[in-house]
């Protein structure tokens, strides 16, 4: 029998933030009103395919001095900064002299609303952390989940590969979010968030960060 191990693996790490409730309604909440205000906190330079189903916010997130933005910041850099540092095997010297820039925003979308396929250049990770996954219709197995492009796809397929299991599927992969839920993964990596057909509100906060020592 033949060894048989992957690759070109894309790394992706999960983490659930425990007690989240509090600080995902205050998050809303303040989400809800910023949005309310229109121009003042939207995106002025949209480039990835969306409609007014979904509301976009400008990328100074992490900069606002509220607590409960404060408290998100906190949780989803130092985990991102733990996956570099296992995936990098830096040791904790290393990583005291690791910068992060970071540009973080808002996405609350409704009944109908999409994000077209994009990855996010001049980053190395991105992530996106779950505040509501809103309710999603019982029909609509495939409403408002996160979806990877598989980079293979273009692959010739016929009967030798067409059936791969995971991890060497050539088919794309989707995650239904759940509050709490952070997902970290390379910002190369093409994906987009399928329409959302429920009722209340779709949020999530997502980043992009590029790094370097100093």
């Amino acid at each position: 029998m033949a060894q048989i191990n992957p690759i070109f693996s894309v790394p992706y790490a999960f983490e659930q933030l425990d007690d989240c409730a509090s600080l995902n309604q205050a998050l809303r909440e303040l989400f809800l009103r910023r949005e309310a205000q229109g121009p003042r906190f939207a995106n002025p330079n949209p480039y990835t395919a969306r409609n007014k189903e979904l509301f976009e916010s400008n990328f100074d997130l992490f900069k606002w001095p509220e607590a409960c933005i404060a408290e998100l910041r906190e949780f989803c850099l130092s985990r991102t900064a733990q996956t570099v540092a296992e995936l990098n095997r830096y040791d904790a010297a290393r990583m005291a002299r690791l910068q992060i820039v970071t540009d973080a925003w808002f996405h609350i979308t409704r009944r109908g609303g999409f994000f077209g396929v994009h990855n996010h250049p001049m980053a190395s990770w991105s992530a996106v952390y779950c505040v509501s996954a809103g309710e999603h219709d019982a029909d609509q197995p495939e409403s408002g989940r996160l979806n990877f492009i598989n980079p293979m796809t273009q692959m010739y397929l016929d009967a030798g590969n067409s059936q791969l299991g995971f991890p060497y599927q050539f088919g794309n992969y989707a995650f239904d979010l759940k509050p709490g839920m952070l997902v970290i993964f390379p910002s190369w990596v093409q994906h987009q968030v399928m329409p959302f057909y429920g009722e209340g509100e779709r949020i999530t906060v997502a980043l992009n960060c590029a790094m370097h020592f100093k």
